[in-house]
């Protein structure tokens, strides 16, 4: 018998508790059915009320209640519209509460224009509320206003520095106005909440980049590389910081992987085509450039100097020493110009004697000696297709000078001003031209 009491106590302490479930289950469902009902009886009574007068606060104000609360905004928004619009005339309203929660509902469903009539009035009634301020910055960060954003994030999240929702609006708005040293803070700080925030990310790389932090730059933007919204500017990012570090292949992938990705903006892609035909070309591989610029030409015709680019990288193309001339690394620049100094005087004997470079240009003095005569003279190469103007030219004629030359040869891919072609009047200086210059390179074997 004594066995069977704690069975006994067992089952009536289940029964027990089954019924404890029941009661509460019911309460439940009865509180649900009681919540629905005063829902229900809540839209009935204000829907009867409104179609009789569509200003009739004791029907709106409920109203509006019930629908901000379920989060409703498209249903709560015209409701305190009106509310913040009677406000005036009826005391019974609360203006701060209808006008903030008019900006909130505008500002969920992107009327963020609309959100500004509710937000700045609740701003004048209450300018230390933590919703005013943060919903505010909100309005004027999604309206582009990011100067005016700024203001209001901070306030917020100085009234509660726990609202992380915050860091990242106000960290991309500081990089949007170029503080970029300031919103390195803020960036980091959102991306440990949300390391999956990619817009914070290239903002974070490109802020780095702009205040100096170029490797941990580029170790992002690489790493967005593949990123089907932030890829192909990371691309573009990475591959002009490599050509600016003298890595023009690794500048040329980082092009090639940004135009192989879909959807790109056109501009992007633009620039892409527009940054790899100038890094094929500091590789001479011209023909690949031209690819390049004639895709840019293919979307828009006359964009930049494309069209004076194609002509040139198309001459390039038909002509290696030209090339080499203008694009080549220095060392077989400097080869090219003694081929043209010994080719220039053919039929003598040419020693040279000395090779000066400098950015741009080099000099090569030399003597030469032929059969009648014996002179020393001195040629400068400039690296460019532009004009030289007079002082360049004068500056060569000291130099002839100071070096007790006999005569000078200027050479240029370009042209000569007028100037400059007047000051070599009656002086032991030869202006040799793009198109002479082409004449010469045309009998120069580089290989020779």
């Amino acid at each position: 018998m004594d066995s069977m009491l704690p069975l006994a106590m067992g089952g009536v302490f289940i029964i027990g508790f089954a019924a404890l479930l029941v009661v509460i289950a019911t309460r439940k469902g009865g509180s649900r059915q009681k919540r629905q009902k005063s829902r229900s009886s809540i839209i009935r009574e204000a829907t009867r009320k409104l179609s009789q007068d569509p200003h009739n606060t004791s029907a709106l104000i409920p109203l509006a209640d019930l629908y901000f609360s379920e989060h409703l905004w498209d249903k709560a928004f015209p409701l305190y519209d009106t509310l913040l619009n009677i406000a005036a005339a009826h005391p019974e309203v609360k203006k701060e509460r209808a006008a903030l929660r008019q900006g909130i509902c505008a500002v969920n469903l992107d009327k963020n224009e609309e959100s500004f009539a509710g937000l700045l009035e609740a701003r004048k009634l209450n300018p230390d509320d933590f919703e005013v301020n943060y919903y505010l910055g909100l309005a004027y960060y999604k309206t582009g206003k990011y100067e005016k954003a700024i203001p209001h994030f901070k306030k917020a999240l100085a009234i509660n520095p726990e609202a992380t929702q915050i860091l990242a609006p106000l960290g991309i708005s500081l990089y949007d106005c170029h503080h970029f040293k300031e919103s390195l803070k803020y960036l980091r700080s959102a991306l440990n909440v949300d390391p999956e925030n990619k817009e914070a990310l290239f903002n974070l790389a490109d802020a780095m980049q702009e205040v100096g932090y170029n490797d941990k730059a580029l170790k992002v933007f690489m790493h967005l590389r593949p990123d089907p919204e932030f890829g192909a500017r990371s691309c573009l990012s990475a591959g002009i910081m490599h050509a600016r570090m003298n890595a023009p292949q690794k500048a040329i992938n980082d092009f090639e992987i940004g135009l192989k990705l879909p959807d790109t903006p056109q501009d992007i892609q633009i620039e892409l085509h527009y940054r790899a035909a100038a890094a094929y070309s500091s590789v001479n591989n011209i023909s690949k450039g031209l690819e390049h610029l004639r895709s840019i030409q293919s979307m828009v015709p006359n964009y930049r100097d494309v069209g004076s680019l194609i002509q040139r990288y198309q001459e390039l193309n038909r002509n290696k020493n030209l090339q080499i001339y203008l694009v080549s690394a220095t060392s077989d620049f400097v080869a090219l110009c003694r081929r043209i100094v010994t080719v220039f005087y053919s039929g003598s004997f040419v020693k040279i004697q000395d090779i000066s470079v400098a950015q741009g240009s080099i000099e090569i003095l030399c003597g030469v000696e032929s059969a009648k005569w014996e002179d020393t003279e001195i040629f400068r190469f400039y690296r460019t297709s532009g004009a030289i103007g007079e002082l360049y030219v004068r500056d060569f004629h000291s130099k002839i000078r100071d070096s007790k030359c006999d005569r000078g040869v200027c050479v240029t891919a370009g042209s000569f001003t007028d100037e400059a072609k007047k000051y070599t009047e009656g002086r032991p200086i030869d202006l040799i031209e793009k198109k002479k210059l082409i004449e010469i390179l045309r009998k120069v074997d580089i290989a020779g």
